[in-house]
Order: C-alpha cells, then structure tokens, then sequence
C-alpha cells in the first residue's frame, strides 16, 4: 500500500516485483554515475582556463566514448531482457481468474469452478467501515491462495481498460475483443491494490482492484462459501 510522501515503489510481493525492484536500483546507480560524470565534466570545463589539446583532437578518447556506453547499455538491456521473459512465463496455472472490465467496475470469472464469479465495485465513501481506504476498497475482493502461481485473462466489455496492481508487479490491458493473459505468484498472504491505469472514461479513477492472498485452506474455505451463495 502506497503512503503520502512516498518516493520508491511499493513493497514487493511477488518474485517478479523483487526482480523489478532491483533492476530500478541497478538502473538508477547507472544514471547516477553518469549524471555525477557530465556534472564534473561541465564544471570542470567552465571553471578551468587550461586547454589539453588531447581532448580536441584525440582517437584514444573518441574510441573510449563510443564503446563505453555501448557497454554501459548492455549492461542495462541485458537484466532488463531476463525480466520481460520472466514476466511473459506462464507455467502450469493452479488457478485461472478472468477480469473483465466494465463502465466502471471490475467482474471476475473463477474459470476452474463452474459458478463463481461476481461483480466487484468501488465502496463509495460513505459507506466506508473505519481502516478502509477512500477510493481503493471494493465491495468484492479477488481471493487468491499464496505461492500458487496464477494466470489472469484480462478482456473488457466496452472500451479500454488496463488491469494493474503496483505490489504484484502486474499490469495488463484489457481491450475489447481481445484475451489478454498474465500471470504472478503471490508470496505472502495480505491486501494489495491496484486501479485501472488506462483513461477509461468520466469514472476512470473509480474502478479499483483489490486483491486479497491467503492460505490454501482459507481459499477453499472461501470458495466453498461463494458457490454455496451463488
């Protein structure tokens, strides 16, 4: 859960966002470095009088310059590539889940049992119970079991929608006509949220997504509960 003032990411809670997670501090030290390089560079060029003529004129440099951040891209690109294969892995599913977005509100088809699926709509202010957030709280969570790997098909019903949760690592557009599927292992139980981070329309910011992992046996408990009120 995002806080005010916050300046990173969320914390992690899965493999794939740990891997994102470290990627942006790599990435970031690489920019850094770079950044310190060129301020020393301008400072050093604007305050000195001294000119050395091996910077005019000097092949050493101009090979140094060129392959260096060859290298520096590499280094960059090669992480970067390891983790868009890892979050395109979909490998043997426990459990399939369909979200499907409306205007404006979320609905999700458990598509290994024959009648579970429901509605999930935004808790209006008003009604919201003491500890709930304004605007995140859904009315139906997404029950998943932890550390089973998941697959979500993603589609929506009128326009343009985008299903996303920062702490899962997870986003996915949703667009009419079109199965969109991806996948993320849940490594701890707790509540992470996410919202539509496509502009979907005049309630766009209104449509959250409230994912709610748990142990096996609460999951079972769970559905049990929900086919037996459907």
């Amino acid at each position: 859960m995002a806080h005010p003032s916050q300046l990173g990411f969320q914390d992690a809670a899965s493999p794939v966002m740990e891997e994102l997670l470290h990627f942006h501090d790599h990435a970031l030290m690489i920019v850094f470095l770079i950044s310190t390089l060129v301020l020393y560079i301008i400072v050093a060029m604007v305050t000195t009088k001294l000119t050395n003529k091996n910077i005019l004129d000097s092949q050493e440099i101009e090979i140094i310059w060129t392959i260096l951040p060859a290298i520096i891209l590499i280094l960059i690109a090669l992480p970067s590539l390891r983790i868009l294969y890892l979050m395109d892995e979909i490998n043997d599913p426990h459990l399939t889940i369909k979200a499907m977005g409306h205007q404006w509100y979320w609905s999700y088809e458990y598509t290994d049992y024959e009648a579970l699926g429901f509605d999930s709509y935004m808790i209006p202010t008003q009604d919201l119970n003491p500890g709930q957030f304004r605007l995140l709280e859904a009315d139906h969570r997404m029950v998943i079991p932890v550390e089973s790997p998941i697959r979500v098909l993603v589609s929506a019903e009128d326009v343009l929608h985008s299903w996303a949760v920062p702490s899962l690592g997870v986003k996915m557009d949703a667009v009419p006509g079109r199965l969109n599927q991806t996948a993320f292992i849940a490594s701890r139980p707790g509540v992470f949220y996410g919202q539509c981070s496509e502009i979907c329309g005049a309630n766009h910011s209104f449509m959250p997504i409230v994912v709610e992992a748990v142990p096996l046996k609460h999951f079972e408990n769970w559905s049990s509960l929900m086919l037996e009120d459907a």
